[in-house]
């Protein structure tokens, strides 16, 4: 009962947002533009989809959050070196941040415009570096996963 209730709000979730989303695409790409003899056309709805694009992004954030600090409370009841295992890898997570944070390059840029020198300092360019990086790893580690898990699979035949 509890995971058919689960699936049906899990889909009618997915399938809204993706329908707002579809909604918000063709909206920023049939939309027209804001100056069409412009040299650089800008389309109307850029803020509508970068606002979209923030909704979904904070949504994500803060659902994981919240999903993990519920699992983490339910397996420290059950099993706490489960528990202990799962705050281990958020730690690991945070560390993987500081890391690419510490060695991402804070040298200015060559300044193409004015609206850019807000972000042309050490501070973002090193945080622009440490999404990057990673990423990098952790797209990195999922190869390693599946591949481990084929190979495992593989030999436990």
């Amino acid at each position: 009962m509890a995971v058919t209730k689960i699936r049906r709000i899990s889909s009618w979730t997915l399938l809204v947002c993706a329908v707002i989303s579809v909604v918000v695409f063709a909206m920023f790409y049939l939309g027209g533009t804001v100056d069409p003899s412009a040299e650089m056309k800008e389309p109307v709805y850029t803020g509508l989809l970068i606002n979209w694009m923030y909704v979904i992004f904070a949504i994500t954030a803060v659902s994981t959050i919240l999903f993990a600090i519920w699992q983490f409370i339910g397996s420290l009841r059950t099993n706490a070196k489960s528990a202990l295992l799962g705050l281990g890898v958020i730690v690991l997570f945070f560390v993987l941040m500081f890391v690419c944070y510490t060695i991402g390059d804070g040298t200015p840029l060559p300044i193409v415009s004015a609206d850019t020198a807000k972000y042309n300092v050490p501070f973002w360019l090193k945080v622009s570096d440490m999404w990057l990086y990673s990423t990098y790893v952790l797209l990195g580690l999922t190869v390693l996963a599946i591949l481990w898990g084929s190979v495992k699979k593989i030999f436990s035949k």
